[in-house]
């Protein structure tokens, strides 16, 4: 077994050279796999309808502490590939950067965290466990992704004490944000049936537009919260409003709107879904256009309350990086909102500012700090 530490930008570049865009695997799970079962982690695909991801855990299950990690090395289509200034998938390092599609999000955590912990359990081998649980799936529906971990994990007595989420949280420089909770977010289409009619003779027609531009006006001008103690207010957001209409003298039948909000911990997805049907229903008694609502809900807000674990990661980011971390709760939803279930869960990782964009790219300083930070952690759990 070699003894040398792993390199984190070779592995990081080693990933990006994977073409794993969401649901393809691309032989990124492949890759690590190998090289955890190379450092005496035992290694599980846990594929889930077509859907690939992999459990990895050095020491004893059952183990009284158990670190774990949670990360993804799916990533998003590379868009316009004319458009980038390096191949998305070339993993080419110029300026100080690592350049390719998955280099923030998140390939670059994955691998900064899998080399502290092969380094660390070959030179201090620790009094418990290390889990990894990595997706193909993050980008994605997420439906067979770490929640078929966690399925699986459940199913075989598998368990982690807490839990290391590595999706970049640092807005500008590193170090400067932990995530410790999440909004919910929740999409709502709204469908209001009217009756069809001649525009000329609109008292003949029960415009279903008027009714639902109402409700939307409603909804966008009534602030939902004014914030909680980690958290921001919440927010509604039209997304659309569609007739399919191409007539200039029909009222239309029927009209469509999309909300999407993102709320904090005064609600849950049911007491938001239950003001939305009465906003709507005091709507149609005004107006006698029905509504029907489709809710589909992709996470609830969670919070990690402030402790030691949280005290733990801190300290690891301000002595590698000399910043205080921030803790906060902003930003879209993770794979955390399914892990807060299981154990207790935050999030620290790389600066965020290129994911998802053409030219993503990470600095290699920062992988190789990254790296540090999670070592330190490590270190200080198991101490």
């Amino acid at each position: 077994m070699a003894s040398t530490a792993i390199d984190p930008v070779v592995l990081t570049a080693d990933l990006v050279r994977c073409p794993s865009v969401t649901p393809a695997e691309g032989g990124a799970l492949t890759l690590l796999q190998g090289l955890l079962s190379d450092a005496g982690f035992e290694c599980h695909r846990v594929d889930r309808n077509g859907t690939p991801n992999l459990f990895a855990r050095w020491g004893a299950r059952g183990a009284d502490r158990s670190f774990g990690f949670n990360g993804h090395t799916d990533v998003v289509p590379v868009g316009d590939h004319a458009a980038w200034t390096h191949d998305p998938f070339g993993a080419e390092i110029d300026g100080g950067y690592l350049w390719g599609r998955g280099a923030t999000d998140m390939k670059s955590g994955v691998a900064a965290f899998i080399a502290a912990a092969i380094d660390f359990v070959r030179t201090t081998p620790p009094d418990g466990a290390v889990i990894l649980t990595i997706t193909g799936d993050e980008e994605g529906p997420g439906r067979d992704g770490t929640l078929a971990l966690l399925d699986w994990m459940k199913a075989r007595g598998e368990a982690m004490s807490v839990c290391l989420v590595g999706e970049p949280t640092c807005p500008d420089r590193m170090g400067e944000m932990i995530k410790i909770g999440r909004r919910g977010s929740m999409s709502v289409t709204f469908t209001a049936r009217g009756v069809q009619g001649h525009s000329a003779y609109p008292h003949r027609a029960r415009n279903p537009l008027h009714a639902l531009v109402r409700l939307m006006d409603r909804l966008a001008s009534t602030p939902l919260d004014q914030g909680t103690e980690h958290f921001e207010p919440s927010t509604l957001a039209i997304t659309t409003i569609d007739t399919g209409n191409t007539a200039t003298n029909v009222i239309p039948a029927r009209a469509t709107a999309r909300v999407n909000i993102r709320f904090n911990d005064a609600h849950d997805s049911r007491s938001l879904e239950q003001m939305l049907r009465q906003r709507a229903q005091e709507v149609t008694g005004q107006t006698g256009v029905e509504f029907d609502l489709d809710v589909q809900v992709s996470g609830e807000s969670f919070l990690t309350p402030p402790g030691p674990f949280i005290d733990l990661v801190m300290r690891a980011v301000e002595a590698e990086t000399g910043l205080r971390p921030v803790l906060s709760t902003s930003g879209g939803t993770s794979d955390a909102r399914f892990v807060k279930d299981h154990c207790p869960v935050v999030e620290f990782g790389l600066v965020g500012r290129t994911m998802h964009e053409v030219d993503e790219r990470v600095e290699v300083a920062q992988i190789h700090q990254l790296k540090a930070i999670y070592a330190r952690i490590l270190r200080d759990y198991f101490a």
